[in-house]
């Protein structure tokens, strides 16, 4: 069934398995209210995903070039070794801000891929592993930070944005906090 209890054998049952039952039956819930709520306002529902599919299909063709550049450009600076020697370049700068100079590729990177800055974490977990000071910073370093230049280029060119005003600066300055915050927590 979609909804079950997960149960650890060997454990007395624990109130956290309401949780769990929960989040099992959250998607398929969220599919019946849907299909319930689009039949009783009379809408032809398969239809309308029908035509949603297409939109989405369309929406991610348009997109295809970007993301295939931006995979590439990250790419080509991962295996260039690019990252590493702007890493080492601004090592001395970032300590006096208590920022590893470790994390610098990881920090750089995820602004423009979050797929790629998860092969650099998981890079981090290898050689320091996750529960050290390293691994921890850079899981959470993960977790503030967004792929902003990704972000603006797929959303902006999907719908025809072309003055983005303070978007940029404005996404870099939060992620810069976030990366304060990160290290002083």
């Amino acid at each position: 069934s979609f909804c079950h209890i997960r149960q650890n054998p060997g454990r007395e049952e624990r109130p956290m398995n309401i949780l769990y039952f929960l989040s099992d039956c959250m998607i398929p819930l969220v599919i019946v209210l849907v299909v319930a709520y689009g039949m009783f306002k009379k809408v032809d529902v398969f239809d309308e995903f029908i035509e949603g599919a297409k939109d989405g299909f369309l929406t991610v063709y348009k997109i295809m070039p970007t993301l295939i550049g931006l995979m590439i450009g990250v790419g080509i600076l991962r295996e260039s070794l690019a990252m590493d020697y702007l890493a080492a370049i601004l090592a001395p700068v970032v300590k006096l801000f208590h920022f590893p100079g470790e994390l610098l590729p990881l920090f750089i990177v995820k602004m423009f891929s979050s797929s790629a800055a998860t092969g650099l974490l998981l890079d981090i977990y290898k050689t320091y592993g996750t529960d050290s000071y390293l691994g921890t910073l850079s899981s959470v370093l993960m977790s503030c930070s967004e792929t902003i230049f990704y972000t603006m280029s797929v959303y902006f060119m999907t719908a025809k944005v072309t003055k983005t005003r303070y978007t940029l600066a404005g996404a870099l300055f939060a992620t810069f906090v976030g990366a304060i915050a990160s290290v002083l927590f």
